[in-house]
């Protein structure tokens, strides 16, 4: 699809060179807006790309600049962290977001948490299965959600197998990946709310 174009071809969707004097205007015409648009979009993508790691090297090094003035040495790229401008008027956040798997010791802790089900007395016993199952469920690709698992362990239950099964979820968690994010916001008037300065093409 790369490949050199022969002058005065167009290719369509399926791959086939259309000689362009057989094209009708209105597609000629279409095919020029949607590509303009497409080349100022990849533009304004690259763009994007670079201020955002511009702006996670300036927020980096001035971390560190603060660091040195009490002589600590930070430890790598990793933390959440707000910078607010001496007005208060501008607010400049990273988020550092690590994603969550679990290994087999899941398992382990889903049977722990079936037979403290048994073992409990009817009634609530019921709802707590309901509870259970749902944060267990899966999604299309076969994976639990990190949100429901870790709501379990905010139960205040203190059988002693429900909390081996807390701690068996608690060494299954593993950190698959991180991904950092820059949120810049912007005061509005004289108040405490911050409006965000939107970065994303379809919320401007």
């Amino acid at each position: 699809m790369n490949e050199m174009m022969p002058q005065g071809y167009k290719r369509n969707t399926q791959g086939h060179l259309v000689p362009v004097e057989t094209i009708k205007e209105i597609d000629l015409a279409r095919d020029d807006l949607v590509r303009e648009i497409a080349t100022r979009a990849k533009t304004q993508s690259s763009q994007l790309r670079d201020f955002k790691a511009g702006a996670m090297d300036d927020i980096q090094a001035f971390l560190e600049l603060s660091a040195e003035k009490y002589g600590v040495e930070l430890g790598g790229k990793k933390g959440n962290v707000t910078l607010l401008s001496f007005d208060g008027r501008y607010k400049v956040q990273r988020a550092i977001a690590e994603h969550l798997v679990f290994d087999e010791r899941l398992q382990v802790a889903k049977e722990l948490i079936d037979n403290c089900i048994h073992r409990w007395a009817e009634g609530s016993a019921m709802e707590i299965r309901a509870l259970v199952e749902h944060a267990f469920q899966v999604d299309k690709e076969g994976k639990v959600s990190t949100t429901r698992i870790l709501g379990l362990r905010r139960l205040d239950i203190k059988d002693k197998e429900w909390l081996s099964a807390m701690e068996a979820i608690a060494d299954s968690m593993q950190v698959s990946g991180r991904k950092s994010y820059i949120r810049v916001y912007e005061r509005v008037g004289e108040s405490d709310h911050y409006r965000p300065i939107s970065l994303d093409v379809a919320a401007a």
